[in-house]
């Protein structure tokens, strides 16, 4: 399947000169949203996982059902003021400003061998910080999974010490 086809793009969203790929329509189409977790299965399925974290919010959506597929749990990765229990916090820099996430202390246990995944991959600091948080909590980030990649804002570069899979990828 075209999964590419599945993904509507919307220009000059959230601002001008922006173009949005919006996953919503993929999400709506069943036979997409099956084939993107089959193949983010297929990827993972025969490596050592402990657990999948995943980044609020989109993160959660693929995230959850991969780590079903998995048989391993689920982690979430929050903004800040969501989680209850006692949490540790990473915060890193935007284009336009200064941002936070915050993972439970008791999440990731020490070795653990941890998959996360999101979205999107743009300039990689949302995904350096989970790789932080994930790190202080002693696991091992054992991969980074996206559904995009938009390749022309080189986010691989901050995660060059981790292996980085994407189901698609977008040069502009």
């Amino acid at each position: 399947m075209d999964l590419a086809s599945t993904i509507r793009s919307v220009p000059n969203f959230p601002i001008e000169g922006i173009l949005f790929y919006d996953i919503t329509t993929l999400l709506k189409n069943p036979v997409a949203l099956q084939e993107t977790i089959d193949q983010l299965t297929a990827e993972y399925q025969n490596k050592k996982i402990d657990v999948v974290v995943g980044m609020e919010s989109r993160g959660f959506i693929f995230g959850m059902p991969l780590a079903y597929r998995l048989g391993v749990g689920f982690v979430p990765i929050r903004k800040p003021g969501k989680l209850p229990a006692k949490k540790l916090s990473e915060s890193y820099s935007l284009e336009y400003g200064i941002n936070t996430l915050e993972i439970h202390v008791d999440a990731i246990e020490a070795g653990q061998h941890v998959l996360i995944v999101d979205d999107l991959l743009a300039t990689g600091g949302t995904a350096k910080a989970s790789c932080n948080l994930v790190e202080k909590l002693g696991g091992k980030v054992v991969g980074l999974a996206f559904v995009i990649e938009l390749s022309f804002l080189n986010g691989r570069k901050k995660l060059a010490d981790y292996e980085v899979f994407s189901l698609l990828q977008y040069d502009k």
